[in-house]
């Protein structure tokens, strides 16, 4: 999981300094916003420099969802998406970062997301109910079974097939030890003489 997360972490930042990065026109408080202009239903990049905090909230009309922003070094990044419903138009940004707001304006521009835009692994809101109760979790007592199977058959050892297996191999190597041995012998004594 957290191999997982800090893969991601390294993809977005890459993804976010490889592509062109909008500033909002009153300074931008430090916030920039990847792609520079997107279309309604792309998925962005929010980068906030030089907070003191270690996470910061970034809310907007434009974003299906309020962005929580992570990182180090003053240098917070995270991910929305722009409503599909959106028209094109600029949409104020307020980042909430240590105590302190910070404002930008987002450039919304007509058409349909482009392809090659970074897309967030995780969906900005839920997709499908959780399952609950035992009918959701009836399959898990399958799945426990196998994975106690599994776990038996590796705590006993290496079984009976194994060793003589084990064994055969090792006689091979022997004998190919004592052949070469042999060689190297023959090859020796036919130089000296």
């Amino acid at each position: 999981m957290r191999s997982t997360r800090l893969t991601l972490c390294t993809g977005l930042m890459l993804a976010t300094a490889l592509t062109p990065t909008a500033y909002a026109a009153d300074g931008g408080g430090g916030i920039a916003v990847t792609p520079s202009s997107p279309a309604p239903g792309t998925d962005i990049a929010l980068r906030v420099s030089d907070c003191t905090a270690r996470t910061a909230t970034a809310v907007s009309a434009a974003f299906v969802a309020e962005t929580r922003l992570t990182g180090t070094d003053g240098t917070l990044i995270g991910e929305t998406r722009i409503r599909t419903s959106l028209k094109a138009g600029s949409y104020g940004v307020t980042v909430s970062c240590g105590g302190t707001d910070r404002k930008a304006a987002l450039t919304v521009v007509e058409g349909s997301p482009r392809s090659d835009t970074h897309r967030p692994t995780t969906p900005a809101s839920p997709v499908a109910p959780v399952h609950a109760g035992g009918g959701g979790s009836a399959h898990l007592a399958d799945v426990d079974t196998a994975v106690n199977a599994a776990e038996d058959a590796r705590a006993a050892g290496p079984g009976r097939g194994h060793a003589v297996i084990g064994l055969i191999l090792a006689a091979a190597a022997a004998v190919a030890v004592v052949l070469r041995s042999a060689r190297r012998s023959t090859r020796r004594s036919r130089r000296t003489d």
